[in-house]
């Protein structure tokens, strides 16, 4: 099933613009949710490192497991509440059936993908992820004394009755279903029992060489407890056991108009989000249909949220195993990331004139640098930065302590609800709080998600502001793997309104008016429908109109629209949109000069990139947010000019130029809906814009 026929509604709408029709428009949930086929085919190229495939294989794992978390679960809300349609008029009962549907075939190409591919692949190349039915005798034998010691003792199987009823299940903890046969000790007939896999029990376990005769020999921890689970009911017969693992909504919903303490409601709202609302059921595929209905009963499912397995439920744990062997030429070859010179002075550096980084192939060494600088130096008098996802022990963090310890005025905007790290950003806000930061949680109802850092100095009789603006997060980790752009400068106007937005966020400050940067939820959408109300202008008067932006989704109706409106008159429009996208490019009279490209490579495409042709008087945006309705209308984002020429130039080069030369690893997106893979021409050179800027930067 194309995805025209999963997004195509019969009704036509009664609204007299056309450009609102329903059929010019995919389905968000549905176009998300097939960027992971896009993932998986990597997972699927043999010109991949293999274990790189194997990586791409649990990315496509891990991100339809946050799928379901987040969006079905988003929609199952939506569909208690009567949510109306929305602009691609599918009701969300619709879009939840037609979800199952494309995802049951996503999950049955990972597994044969894992079954057939990959599996016996890394075991020709000396890495064993062992199946039950293969365990030799002494690897039988060493695996029943590892579960004795190991994994027995923590244990705690639960049997079905009165008076034990179904236990809680952790949100996609592994579980095994057991039936029984017999009595136990006291008497009592066997039926079902579960058993639960503590989290603190290792998902993949290495069996050392001297007893398997392999350096990298692994076993499923699910294989394990279904082999030997018959060891926990002495005295009766095990009639079979089945491997499940349940999926709730984890979707924080905290009334922030309704609550005195934000942090203190997270913390609340935390402690049960694993035991939310259940949206997904994963099952042995040989589990019987009595026990499959059992456990919807039991979660209140419907059989729409079942996917039967062929293989391990949790296989996207299998990652362990990229991690655990230690073979470079089943991984792509390692790089070092360019080093800005001069990094020891970032100050005068700055001073000098605006500073560009390009991540990952641009160190983040210089980002880490300033601020530690920034902390030691006694000229500065302040710093003001915002922080959404930093990682693990994060040099940030701890240069704003020690600029706190040595008097400096520090305010960090943390966001709290930046998802699945609240807990993290809980312990940060209390960290920096106990260090003398002050800490501000952003404004109620808007997620601050630009990222910004403001460093006061004072240089002779003048303060003079540095700033830092930047399309990514400040983690040194995901700085490594996520394509961002990075900008240092010393502007005298984008200082004033990167001041006059921190002003904003920790206090009542009105809205003022930039002169440089464009900010959500106040002038970045009405900026960016004004510039392409611009080219469609310059295009309806015959001159040549442009525009190229880059992101990780799109889906604002008035954008849309907007665009629709642009193609019509003339304009040139080539999008690079990572994920979803709600846009049908090349409907004749509506789109046809929209093209449409996903690239998908070593590295995550995060950077957000607007590009407008203005006359020939260029105008370029980088940005924290996509074209996305929450991103333009519901948070604090912000979208930065690339001022100095030079430094617009390379911008426009290596990440939209570039991009629209990929022939490695872009996709197309066709006006059905369907995504087709672009294939090297005879007679052109292989060009893949990821490998290009590796060459072209880290040398």
């Amino acid at each position: 099933m194309n995805a025209l026929s999963a997004n195509a509604v019969v009704d036509t709408t009664l609204d007299t613009d056309p450009l609102r029709d329903a059929n010019l428009y995919f389905n968000r949930e549905l176009s998300q949710l097939d960027f992971n086929f896009r993932v998986l085919a990597q997972a699927q190229d043999p010109q991949v490192p293999l274990l790189e495939r194997l990586r791409y294989l649990c990315i496509s794992c891990t991100n339809l497991d946050e799928f379901f978390e987040i969006r079905a679960g988003t929609l199952r809300h939506a569909q208690d509440l009567g949510v109306p349609p929305g602009p691609d008029g599918l009701s969300p009962a619709t879009v939840l059936a037609r979800i199952h549907d494309r995802a049951a075939l996503l999950v049955q190409s990972q597994y044969e993908c894992w079954n057939h591919v990959l599996r016996p692949a890394l075991a020709e190349a000396g890495v064993r992820v062992m199946h039950r039915d293969g365990w030799s005798e002494q690897q039988t034998q060493w695996l029943r004394e590892y579960f004795r010691d190991e994994i027995m003792p923590v244990l705690s199987p639960l049997g079905l009755d009165p008076a034990h009823p179904f236990p809680k299940i952790l949100n996609k903890s592994l579980n095994i279903v057991v039936v029984l046969k017999g009595k136990d000790a006291f008497g009592r007939e066997g039926h079902l029992a579960i058993v639960r896999a503590p989290r603190s029990l290792p998902r993949i376990i290495q069996i050392p060489g001297g007893v398997s005769g392999g350096e990298h020999d692994f076993v499923f921890l699910s294989a394990v407890l279904s082999a030997f689970v018959d060891e926990l009911f002495p005295g009766m017969q095990v009639k079979g056991a089945y491997q499940f693992r349940v999926t709730r909504n984890s979707e924080l919903i905290v009334d922030e108009d309704e609550v005195e303490n934000l942090a203190l409601a997270l913390r609340d709202e935390l402690v049960g989000r694993g035991y939310l609302r259940a949206v997904r059921l994963e099952i042995a595929e040989q589990c019987p249909d009595d026990i499959v209905r059992t456990l919807l009963e039991n979660f209140d499912l419907t059989e729409n949220a079942v996917y039967r397995i062929n293989g391990p439920v949790n296989l996207n744990r299998v990652i362990q195993v990229y991690d655990l062997v230690q073979r470079p030429d089943l991984k792509f070859p390692p790089f070092q990331p360019h080093q800005l010179s001069g990094v020891e002075g970032m100050f005068e550096k700055i001073a000098e004139g605006d500073v560009l980084l390009h991540h990952p192939f641009d160190a983040f060494t210089p980002v880490l640098e300033l601020l530690k600088q920034a902390a030691e130096d006694p000229n500065v008098l302040a710093i003001k930065q915002t922080l959404y996802r930093t990682g693990k022990d994060s040099p940030i963090v701890e240069s704003l302590v020690q600029a706190a310890r040595n008097g400096k005025d520090v305010t960090v905007v943390v966001e709290l609800r930046a998802r699945f790290d609240e807990e993290a950003n809980l312990g940060l806000a209390d960290r920096l709080q106990d260090a003398g930061v002050q800490v501000v949680y952003g404004v109620v109802g808007y997620k601050t998600h630009a990222k910004m850092m403001l460093i006061v100095r004072r240089e002779g009789r003048k303060l003079r502001r540095y700033v830092h603006l930047g399309t990514g997060n400040y983690h040194s980790g995901t700085a490594r793997v996520y394509t961002d752009f990075g900008l240092f400068t010393a502007d005298p106007d984008i200082g004033n309104d990167v001041h006059l937005i921190f002003q904003q966020l920790s206090g009542l400050a009105p809205s003022t008016k930039l002169k440089r940067l464009l900010q959500s939820p106040f002038t970045l959408h009405a900026g960016v429908l004004k510039r392409i109300d611009r080219e469609t202008k310059h295009a309806r008067a015959g001159k040549p109109a442009r525009i190229v932006a880059k992101m990780n989704a799109l889906n604002e109706p008035q954008v849309v629209r907007a665009l629709y409106q642009a193609s019509q008159a003339g304009v040139q429009i080539d999008l690079i949109v990572r994920g979803a996208c709600t846009l049908r490019p090349g409907l004749p009279g509506i789109s046809e000069n929209i093209r449409v490209r996903s690239i998908v490579g070593r590295f995550l495409e995060h950077h957000r990139i607007y590009w407008f042709a203005n006359d020939g008087s260029p105008d370029l945006f980088c940005s924290s947010a996509d074209w996305l309705e929450r991103n333009l209308l519901r948070r604090v984002e912000t979208g930065f000019p690339i001022l100095a020429p030079e430094l617009a130039a390379r911008v426009h080069e290596e990440a939209l130029a570039n991009y629209l030369a990929d022939n490695c690893n872009a996709w197309t997106l066709l006006p059905d809906g369907d995504y087709e893979r672009v294939t090297v021409p005879e007679g052109v050179p292989p060009h893949s814009a990821q490998a290009s800027l590796l060459a072209k930067i880290c040398g």
